[in-house]
């Protein structure tokens, strides 16, 4: 493949703003929304947003499989499905947020349950094309680290401007509503706004790209047809492959600390330490921005080291952030209502975490051209799609449970003050499982060994296998 144009590399890297801001809107504000303005239990909503994630696991690598043998000289085999999902997510994902609170709890239930299904699946046909479209654009070490970090930039600004953004801008204290995120028009309008930039994102990703279709359908080595039993065969080879499932691993323990921190974030900012959107926005906006600000860092780092100690070096700085949460949540007395004290976490954390959204991604595309060697085919759809089957498995299992650790913990919507007991059992639960889970992925990456000097040799053998 031909060194990528920044205009080309800009442009695909913005199609991950609109996935990333219509995905968050849902991780971060549909457990809250479900529950304190619709009225839901947490046991109920906990239990279908797990069926949402579980759903959504198991339809990526079924998606990436279906791309990856997926031939036409138009659209190649990723791009018709980014028109595909990027609209259909677009019109689901405003529906998801107009569900009238007046409605009885069964038929609430049941129009969220076929709502959040289908936009999780509008959203697997986008995303999952997409991820595997960023690692056929490039097979230079360093540039794919380029292209993961300008997509990480898009993704954490879609997540600002779900969190940090939102909180302020949609969810403003009001005379009816002094504590902004109680307001159902805010839940709407931040549904309008997310679906507009959904679809403006997923038009940049197409027609940056569609270009090199010519070039994408070039480097397919084999041809295949769709069997079951090729696909679960596919499946199976990936985790035969020692430095995939190292990083599959890895990324699913440090995906259910994000998803700890995306289910009980709102309950624990705004309860345990009396937080306000505007200050809700300061921490959650710090950490986000430290991300974006911390990608030119690391890929400076890889250049100079292996991606494997970068994952390392964020997983520290992730730990001693998070060590630092556990210090603000034993004394909450006097962080509560003062943003400062919370501002290192942030900071700490958002560089941090750049890494770990960016540097796996990277990884998994150097695991695909080594296994090219092993069953002589392309197969990022199936890898990205396996990779995200694991880890949104194990964070649809981490929220179902956290729905009834609110119940548990005796979390009460109706009340304005909850118990002592409550806000910190929650604030422990985030904190001390984000810690465990930084441990796990610490010690799962540690198999991991495609080195940039290996990286040479198999792209050499690549090359000799296509002339």
């Amino acid at each position: 493949m031909e060194v990528l144009k920044k205009r080309t590399l800009w442009g695909f890297g913005f199609g991950n703003i609109g996935f990333g801001l219509t995905t968050q809107i849902i991780s971060a504000y549909l457990v809250f929304y479900a529950t304190v303005i619709l009225g839901m239990s947490g046991a109920s909503i906990g239990f279908l947003v797990s069926i949402g994630i579980i759903w959504d696991a198991l339809s990526d690598p079924i998606m990436g499989y279906l791309s990856d043998l997926t031939r036409n000289e138009r659209f190649g085999r990723r791009h018709l499905y980014l028109l595909i999902g990027g609209i259909g997510a677009t019109i689901i994902n405003l529906a998801l947020w107009f569900i009238p609170a007046s409605f009885n709890n069964v038929v609430k239930w049941i129009l969220m349950i076929i709502l959040v299904l289908l936009v999780k699946t509008f959203l697997t046909i986008y995303i999952t094309p997409y991820t595997a479209l960023a690692a056929e654009i490039s097979d230079d070490y360093t540039e794919r680290t380029r292209i993961q970090a300008v997509k990480t930039t898009f993704f954490l600004l879609g997540l600002f401007l779900a969190t940090a953004f939102g909180m302020l801008v949609f969810f403003k204290s009001t005379p009816a509503f002094p504590i902004g995120q109680l307001n159902p028009a805010g839940y709407h309008n931040m549904a309008i706004f997310a679906s507009i930039i959904m679809l403006v994102s997923m038009f940049s990703a197409y027609f940056s790209t569609n270009k090199l279709i010519p070039q994408l359908n070039a480097r397919v080595i084999s041809d295949a047809t769709l069997n079951i039993k090729s696909f679960f065969i596919e499946i199976g080879n990936s985790f035969k492959n020692i430095d995939f499932r190292a990083v599959v691993l890895g990324y699913l323990f440090t995906n259910i600390a994000s998803a700890l921190i995306s289910t009980l974030g709102l309950h624990v900012y705004t309860y345990t330490f009396g937080l306000d959107n505007k200050g809700i926005a300061a921490i959650v906006g710090s950490q986000l921005l430290l991300s974006i600000a911390s990608q030119p860092f690391w890929i400076k780092y890889t250049d100079r080291n292996e991606k494997k100690t970068g994952i390392k070096l964020g997983l520290k700085l992730a730990v001693v952030a998070t060590a630092y949460f556990v210090v603000c949540v034993m004394f909450k007395d006097y962080v509560q209502g003062n943003v400062i004290y919370l501002l290192p976490f942030g900071i700490i954390a958002g560089f941090g975490t750049g890494g770990l959204f960016t540097l796996p991604q990277a990884m998994v595309a150097d695991t695909v051209d080594a296994q090219v060697l092993v069953t002589g085919a392309r197969q990022e759809g199936v890898f990205y799609g396996t990779l995200t089957l694991c880890y949104k498995l194990s964070q649809s299992v981490a929220i179902f449970l956290l729905g009834f650790a609110l119940d548990y913990l005796k979390f009460d919507s109706k009340l304005d003050v909850q118990l002592n007991s409550t806000v910190i059992g929650l604030a422990m639960l985030l904190a001390v499982g984000a810690l465990i889970s930084f441990f796990f992925a610490y010690l799962s990456y540690r198999p991991y060994a495609l080195s940039r000097s290996r990286m040479d040799e198999i792209h050499l053998a690549i090359k000799a296998l296509n002339d």
